[in-house]
């Protein structure tokens, strides 16, 4: 089991972080970043097949993740198994963040954004909001949470937050190398992409035109904010 890490990825759904960054993960991994995936909920509502049971699709889907991180070198994956479609943004959920923050110490946390014009998944909104507040203020200070720092769980100060999938990017990452891996990676969520080319060819026009601009082929395009935490 990892004891720290450099990176936390929190992402809503399985598969959420294999499309929108599974080439960055990759790359980190090759540079020795130690990486922990955090998967909020078990994507139980994930299908219009009337014959799947919610159950059945959490277990699969799990252990599609599972499978999906392995290919990447990812070594740890922690579920939180919040039903699909019920995130709320809790001091419950907001402290279950906190203390992963607070035990794991990285540098970087990274989200998947949510604000789509109009319409967008719910839980990606929620998820993206705890997120940012559990990475400031609370995760920085001792009476956030008192008792996570009575069980010894010190404040941590997050460096810097990525967020992916987002429509303001400022921050590219060349993933041309690691663009086959990442498509394995996604092929493992067979519940949510099926078979066939059209993953592939989708997750490279979706690289080619996040490079746009830069001095590569292929990338992944980030908002990266980093935390001041002179603020307070």
């Amino acid at each position: 089991m990892i004891k720290s890490a450099d990176v936390i990825v929190v992402m809503p759904h399985p598969d959420d972080v294999e499309s929108r960054m599974g080439g960055t993960v990759a790359r980190w991994v090759r540079e020795g970043k130690e990486i922990i995936y955090v998967v909020c909920t078990n994507g139980d509502k994930g299908t219009n097949d009337p014959n799947m049971k919610p159950s059945e699709l959490a277990r699969i889907r799990e252990q599609e993740q599972l499978a999906a991180a392995e290919i990447l070198g990812v070594k740890e994956v922690i579920f939180l198994r919040y039903p699909d479609q019920s995130l709320e943004d809790t001091p419950e959920f907001r402290k279950e963040i906190v203390r992963l923050i607070r035990k794991y110490r990285p540098d970087i946390v990274v989200a998947v954004d949510s604000y789509g014009r109009y319409i967008d998944h719910r839980d990606h909104r929620i998820a993206l909001r705890v997120i940012l507040d559990a990475v400031f203020p609370y995760a920085g200070y001792i009476h956030s949470y008192p008792d996570l720092f009575e069980e010894g769980l010190q404040p941590h100060r997050v460096k810097e937050v990525l967020i992916c999938g987002t429509q303001d990017p400022n921050y590219y990452i060349d993933i041309t190398d690691t663009i086959d891996i990442k498509i394995t990676a996604l092929r493992c969520h067979k519940s949510q992409v099926g078979d066939g080319a059209r993953p592939a060819e989708w997750m490279r026009q979706w690289a080619k035109n996040s490079a746009e601009g830069q001095d590569y082929e292929l990338g992944e395009a980030f908002h990266r904010e980093e935390v001041r935490w002179s603020l307070i």
